[in-house]
């Protein structure tokens, strides 16, 4: 019998274009939602690109705040992607807000998942729990055994939560003797098509680009991940026999905010697009009265480069340019009417 999965926030960005990897594979998926009746339409658009039969994804009501369907969701999945975490569109002002929902969540579905039987887990981090360290530099080349400081006053909750969850995850599955029973993914900046309409926080700096939020671009440089890319290593993550027990950095080349508006530009001549850099001071003065631009700060003058070839070995996957993964995002923005040529 073909291998049943489960993806944790199969609605999401990263989650429902995982499904579809998985679908297109074989593999038998159950998805777990907040709300069913909503997860029902994302659900039927992954079948749709998948190629497979509408009702060929199980969907089972779970939330990362409450034990509540956990073991149900679990019982009898060989692998499990959890892909969900909290991103609230405002940061809560509190560095430690996003720990407890974040840690507890991963917990949960470790424990059900592992109690189950399941064979792996693959769960999604972010570099953000490895490039949070200061005394960086101005070029910084980061890899696996880099770990974000949760500690370090410049961090904000985000980056802090999933560090704090990460690290409790390894940290479990080792006190378990699990640990090569699971695998963490950790995506850059993940930008791509959004056929779904469900696009992550990422896309969100594509848009601001495209609307001219921001009158100059920040003097932020990070690795760039497509959806597609991101996928296809959580889905050789879940079976790749030399993965276990590994970090795995999901991302391709790097690229400024002044060079993604470059990219932009050229595509789209007629969109408003700054075409220089803000100062960093005059961004300081910003984030006092915009609290999303906190979040910004620490990374500022910092051009950030991932050592992922050991990625490419492990799950043969080769990431595509970061060029054509934020066109596919511009091109997406534009086709939902959130940004206007």
């Amino acid at each position: 019998m073909t291998a049943r999965v489960l993806v944790t926030g199969i609605s999401g960005f990263i989650g429902s274009h995982t499904a579809v990897r998985l679908l297109e594979k074989g593999f038998q998926v159950r998805g777990t939602v907040r709300n069913k009746d909503k997860g029902e339409r994302v659900a039927a658009r992954i079948c749709e690109a998948a190629g497979q039969p509408q009702g060929s994804i199980e969907l089972v009501e779970a939330e990362l705040t409450s034990d509540a369907g956990w073991q149900e969701a679990a019982q009898d999945c060989q692998y499990i992607q959890h892909i969900a975490s909290p991103v609230p569109v405002e940061p809560p002002k509190d560095r430690e807000g996003l720990v407890p929902e974040a840690r507890a969540g991963a917990q949960r579905v470790l424990e059900a998942g592992f109690g189950a039987g399941a064979e792996r887990i693959v769960l999604t981090s972010s570099i953000a729990s490895m490039i949070g360290q200061k005394g960086r530099g101005k070029h910084f080349k980061f890899g696996e055994s880099d770990w974000t400081d949760p500690n370090w006053k410049k961090q904000t909750a985000y980056p802090v939560s999933k560090t704090r969850a990460e690290q409790s995850a390894w940290a479990y599955a080792e006190a378990q003797n699990l640990k090569d029973r699971l695998v963490t993914v950790n995506p850059g900046m993940v930008f791509g098509p959004d056929p779904f309409n469900n696009g992550s926080a990422s896309l969100e700096v594509v848009r601001a680009l495209m609307n001219k939020d921001f009158p100059r671009a920040p003097k932020l440089a990070f690795p760039i991940a497509d959806v597609r890319d991101v996928a296809s290593i959580h889905v050789s993550a879940m079976t790749s026999p030399k993965a276990g027990g590994r970090r795995l950095i999901a991302a391709g080349n790097t690229l400024s905010f002044k060079e993604m508006s470059d990219v932009l530009r050229e595509a789209y001549p007629k969109a408003k697009l700054p075409k220089g850099e803000l100062p960093n001071w005059l961004l300081g003065v910003i984030a006092r009265f915009d609290e999303r631009v906190v979040t910004l700060l620490a990374d500022l003058g910092i051009r950030h480069e991932a050592d992922n070839a050991y990625v490419c070995n492990l799950t043969q996957v080769i990431p595509r340019p970061a060029k054509e993964a934020v066109l596919a995002t511009a091109e997406s923005l534009v086709a939902q009417g959130a940004v206007k040529i």
